[in-house]
């Protein structure tokens, strides 16, 4: 197993084991397939970034908890060294710069995206708000049905916990993302 590859199969068996759920009931609420899930914990899949948000909402843990190792010490981030999965079917990047601890559900991201399809987002756990700053490029961002235009320094904060989007509409559009929850 490559390091990332053990850290989702341990993340995901630790939170599907506190839940008392087995991988079968797991994969019914995350919406994929009981091989999926079984793949995943066997550290054998190289999964999408949709695929680990369903799983990490139906386990009510934030995205992060399989990609980041929260152990507390100093963390220094070099450009282009962040951990990061990009989204199969968009040209859109999640890179995680700092996650919270299971137990406190705050988590930093850079976003980089370029114009084409926008990228939609389920509901994060329930209490989830995210905190959006652009840096470069313009986006359109926020609730579903009300999202609003985002030049660089704009700041937006919304519901994580209800359908939201976010969409490039320049070359190179980058944001930072907090993603905050009770």
């Amino acid at each position: 197993m490559d390091e990332l590859g053990d850290r989702i199969a341990r993340a995901m068996r630790r939170e599907r084991e506190r839940l008392h759920v087995s991988a079968a009931e797991l994969a019914r609420r995350a919406g994929v397939s009981k091989a999926t899930v079984s793949q995943l914990e066997a550290g054998g899949a190289n999964p999408s970034v949709e695929t680990l948000w369903a799983i990490a909402t139906a386990l009510e843990v934030p995205f992060s908890v399989f990609v980041e190792d929260t152990a507390p010490r100093p963390r220094l981030v070099r450009a282009g060294e962040s951990t990061g999965i990009r989204s199969a079917d968009s040209p859109y990047e999640a890179l995680l710069l700092s996650a919270g601890s299971p137990r406190v559900r705050r988590d930093l991201y850079i976003v980089r995206a370029e114009p084409g399809e926008p990228r939609h987002s389920a509901p994060h756990p329930r209490g989830t708000v995210e905190h959006l700053v652009v840096v470069s490029g313009r986006a359109v961002a926020g609730p579903t049905g009300e999202p609003f235009e985002l030049m660089p320094g704009d700041y937006l904060r919304y519901p994580g916990d209800a359908p939201h989007v976010f969409e490039a509409l320049e070359p190179h559009t980058s944001a930072v993302l907090l993603s905050d929850s009770d």
